[in-house]
């Protein structure tokens, strides 16, 4: 077929895209090797964002790479029920359309509701991941709670298993712990869905007074030992950014080392708020957390609040008082303040590791505050405290909040009972894979930050307070047994065991085994729910399991396992993850615990962490900002080519991409590039000749092409092996728009045009062979256009099947390439001389080559008609001197002249030069005074001040071009 003048990528893509897919082409296929990658599922609620179109790319890259080169490719998709995200988003369709609440229709009804809402609505990523090209075998397609979530799901099946053998191993248990806690969704949330923000804050300054009246001598001094303040006190200074969790302080700390308060350690101090006769009194101790240069050097330790207390707490056996619901009001539960604060002061006189059930029952909100709101509770407190004449002072500051990334809620360290994984002992062994090797990192830097994470990681809090997600699968009867189980059925087989075993002597005990022997209601009972007063029934965990829990089985479950499938044998472990540094912890570590664990080797061989993509001016994107660039607005207006290209292109290890729109557009501008050149070796015949063999090709210029094809073939080749795809990209970029284009191109133009027919037969499918290289080594960067103008050119199987170019030693022609960069360098200098000397376009001028040797008078025979036809040469002789008013160029070792004097204004060029110099040098000159201003250098935005380094860095390549020229015209 004759190609179109443009290449319509809008019609193009989906009619491409529906055929590879309908042929099958994503699937794994034929009988080489093994090269299986994992997508990191995005979560079933999103939408395409930049990030995923930078991943999904390179991923992409690899795979349709690894295809070409005969591997049997898998390329996993999928994605992830995002428990809160989806629950979300399923309470507020239900609110907007003024339907009954989740609490209101029940548990049941509403997983219902989010399946329904996930069947119709939950492929949109889906869909957009696939118009970026993404060649994933759909038809292997998992979801992390499966098809229907139902028991006998596999993926259900795997979560299950591993959540019951961990259990049985002793490496799932329950815990009371600090989590963070989101009170508008009322569920633990992980750190990754944590963001902390710089807000505006008070930093408020209170007196904790001394027990009994006591008091002590402070002294101050300064670096010299000097004495600077001396008094005396009855009281120590606290700061606080929460005075509202001043209620459940349960010591004040300070560092060993602070001389100020040596009288006072191990004595006690009152907290100042509360009824006065009531108030408790809470020890003052020495750790090594507080900073003695920090504030007034001590801290109050709040256990059941914060975190860094909560170390502290831990290591003095400090109790740990929760003053909050979980909707993040005071608490309003149990006996008077005067009753629970007693309770908690025998706990200090008794001493000792306390019972954490124990002291989560004592509520030590006084009465006037139980019920108010966190926010309401601070100032009350606040205004109290200062009506009692103990506040200090007041102090503005910024400080760091937390808030819930979905909720936008200030998120509240609570004290709450959650299920943990032993992530200790499973991060040993996943360490030394990578240790020895097993598993690496690309680049190697981020090792460094796995092994930091993991040799310091803490337990692993896997239950949250959502309906939404695998529900855990632990059954409790009355009497505070567990029973853990894949399922309701074994639970309560489990059950009749465990009570036949221990509890056989008890009177009536026959009933409840018989009860157990039943199994389960055929309803679920809620709350304190009694089916009859006869039956025995077993509650499920109301909590599901964190949605990292079952992402961290993604390489094997989706395999098939725990079933062994011949997938999961053939697959795993797989090659090569690809994915973003700010989940190194939270998927990819997780994914070696288990992996390890489980399937007793690594979940993938290398782990490749790409970079971040920032707006143009390195700013981070975001919906504040107003600077997010939405990927499919660019595919819309340039083509997903274009769009992937420029990701790659920019893609270097380390180093974060900026994307700019003009980039995308530039890219597709080389789109369009290479699509004119194949138009124009349309139009001169030039067609795939399967009797063509490069390695006999005869003509300098066909043995040069082959030979620069072949050697862009080796590095495209070596830069993809080694993940380096913007050098893969530049690679298969400058051989396009440089060589090919720009030089083959033309100077095949003659013989295409010529005569000598055998000439003109071997530049065609010369040209031909190089295109189809062209074709074969851009296609996993640009696989539309490039699938397009295969299938143009030649009836054959698709190109993302074709044979990958490998490098052939029988294609190098060093002589051949040598011979020809010799004569595209003449052409280049006398080009840049006539730019430089403003020489007319149109002028022809004469060339006189000074020096040469035999080979050099032979090669500008040879090559006579093209060189005066590119640089614009009038006549090309040799001589042994360069005539007078010739502007002399040296090119490979001999000397290029070049009389330009009659074709310029000698004068009017030096005034035009001189006055560019002088407005150069200007631009210099005010670009050193602003870099050399300490205020702007430091108070800038980074991206402004390199862009005056990048921009002086122009100028001075400029001036030195400027120099040239007029030093040459000084000789004329």
């Amino acid at each position: 077929m004759s190609l179109e003048k443009n290449f319509d990528f809008q019609s193009a893509e989906a009619r491409l895209y529906e055929a590879w897919e309908r042929s099958g082409a994503f699937k794994p296929s034929g009988e080489g090797e093994p090269f299986t990658i994992v997508i990191p599922p995005p979560n079933v609620t999103g939408s395409l964002h930049m990030g995923h179109a930078l991943n999904n790319t390179l991923q992409d890259i690899l795979c349709r790479f690894e295809r070409m080169r005969g591997k049997s490719v898998l390329w996993q998709p999928g994605t992830d029920h995002a428990g809160i995200a989806t629950q979300m988003v399923v309470e507020r369709q239900l609110m907007e359309k003024q339907e009954p609440s989740r609490r209101d229709m029940g548990r049941e009804a509403f997983v219902e509701r989010v399946w329904k809402w996930r069947h119709e609505s939950g492929g949109t990523i889906i869909n957009q991941l696939k118009r970026l090209g993404a060649s994933c075998d759909w038809s292997r397609e998992r979801f992390t709670m499966g098809e229907d979530g139902s028991s006998d799901d596999q993926m259900v099946r795997a979560v299950m298993k591993v959540f019951v053998d961990l259990y049985n191993e002793g490496l799932i248990y329950r815990d009371k712990r600090l989590v963070n806690w989101d009170p508008k969704f009322e569920t633990a949330i992980s750190d990754l869905e944590v963001e902390n923000q710089e807000v505006d804050g008070h930093m408020w300054h209170f007196k904790y007074p001394l027990a009994g009246g006591e008091t002590y001598e402070y002294v101050e001094k300064d670096e010299d030992g000097n004495v600077t303040l001396r008094e005396t006190r009855d009281y120590i200074s606290i700061a606080t950014t929460r005075p509202e969790t001043m209620l459940g302080d349960g010591a004040v700390a300070v560092h060993p080392s602070d001389e100020r308060y040596a009288p006072i350690v191990g004595k006690l101090c009152e907290i100042p708020v509360g009824p006065k006769e009531h108030r408790r009194l809470i020890p003052i101790i020495t750790d090594d957390y507080p900073d003695p240069d920090f504030g007034s050097g001590a801290v109050k330790i709040t256990g059941g609040h914060d975190f860094n207390d909560y170390q502290v707490a831990k290591r003095h056996n400090i109790p740990m008082y929760r003053l909050m619901d979980m909707k993040g009001a005071m608490r309003d539960d149990g006996a008077p303040y005067a009753e629970e604060a007693a309770k908690a002061q025998k706990l200090v006189k008794k001493g000792g590791e306390p019972d954490a059930s124990y002291v989560d029952g004592i509520n030590l909100v006084p009465d006037e505050y139980r019920g108010l709101d966190r926010f309401e509770a601070r100032k009350r407190v606040i205004a109290d405290i200062d009506a009692e004449g103990l506040m200090i002072q007041i102090e503005d500051k910024k400080i760091m909040q937390p808030f819930g990334d979905r909720s936008g809620v200030v998120i509240e360290p609570m004290l709450t009972d959650q299920w943990y994984v032993d992530a200790k002992t499973l991060a040993k062994p996943a360490i030394e894979a990578v240790e020895t090797g097993k598993t690496k990192f690309v680049p190697e830097n981020w090792t460094k930050t796995y092994y930091q994470w993991m040799n310091n990681i803490e337990p692993w809090c896997v239950s949250r307070q959502l309906w939404w997600g695998h529900r855990i699968p632990a059954w409790y009867d009355d009497r505070g047994n567990i029973f853990c189980a894949p399922d309701a059925n074994a639970a309560y087989e489990q059950a009749e065991e465990f009570y036949k075993k221990n509890y056989a002597d008890e009177p009536g005990i026959e009933h409840v085994i018989d009860d157990l022997r039943a199994g389960p209601p055929d309803f679920e009972p809620t709350g304190d729910q009694v089916i009859d007063d006869a039956a025995f029934i077993l509650r499920q965990d109301e909590d599901v399991l964190d949605t990292w829990f079952s992402s961290a089985l993604w390489p094997f479950s989706t395999l098939g396992w725990p079933e062994k499938t011949d997938e999961l044998e053939k697959h795993y472990p797989t090659s090569v993850l690809v994915t973003a540094f700010d989940i190194i912890f939270f998927w990819v570590a997780r994914m070696m615990m288990q992996g390890v664990h489980f399937m007793k080797d690594v979940p993938f061989h290398t782990v490749y962490i790409h970079a971040l993509v920032l707006d143009e001016h390195g700013q981070k994107m975001s919906k504040s900002k107003g600077n997010v660039i939405d990927p499919l607005v660019l595919i819309d207006k340039y083509g997903a080519d274009a769009l992937r290209f420029t990701l790659a292109a920019q893609a270097a290890q380390g180093r974060n991409v900026r994307l700019a729109e003009a980039r995308v557009e530039g890219y597709r501008n080389f789109s369009t590039k290479l699509w004119n050149a194949a138009r124009f070796a349309e139009m001169n015949e030039c067609k795939p000749d399967a009797n063509f063999d490069p390695a006999k090709a005869k003509l300098t210029l066909n043995q040069w092409i082959v030979h620069e094809a072949n050697q862009c073939a080796a590095d495209v080749t070596r830069e993809i092996e080694a993940y380096r795809f913007n050098d893969a990209a530049g690679a298969i970029y400058k051989f396009i728009w440089n060589v090919f284009c720009d030089w083959h191109l033309e100077l095949a133009k003659p013989i295409l045009m010529g005569e000598d027919e055998a000439a003109k037969t071997e530049t065609r499918a010369a040209t031909a062979w190089a295109l189809d290289r062209i074709l074969q080594l851009l296609h996993p960067f640009m696989p539309f256009v490039t699938e397009e103008l295969w299938g143009a050119f030649a009836k054959r199987g698709a190109l993302m099947l074709s044979q990958w170019p490998s490098f052939d030693d029988a294609l190098k022609n060093d002589a051949a390439a040598a011979e020809m960069n010799w004569v595209i360098d003449l052409i280049s200098s006398v080009r840049s001389v006539r730019q430089e000397m403003n020489v007319p376009v149109a002028a022809k001028i004469p060339l006189i080559f000074v020096g040469g040797s035999a080979d050099d008078a032979a090669k500008l025979k040879r090559h006579d008609d093209v060189l005066k036809r590119l640089a614009r040469l009038s006549e090309i002789s040799t001589a042994d001197a360069a005539p007078k008013g010739a502007v002399q160029v040296v090119h490979a070792g001999a000397v290029a002249a070049l009389p330009v004097a009659d074709f310029i204004d000698i004068a009017a060029e030096k005034a035009r030069l001189a006055k560019e110099k002088d407005k150069t040098e200007k631009e210099v000159a005010g670009i050193d005074k602003k870099l050399a201003n300490k205020n702007f250098v430091d108070k800038a935005p980074k991206e402004v001040v390199e862009e005056q380094h990048v921009r002086r860095a122009s100028y001075v390549e400029q001036l030195e071009k400027i120099d040239a020229a007029l030093a040459r015209l000084k000789d004329l």
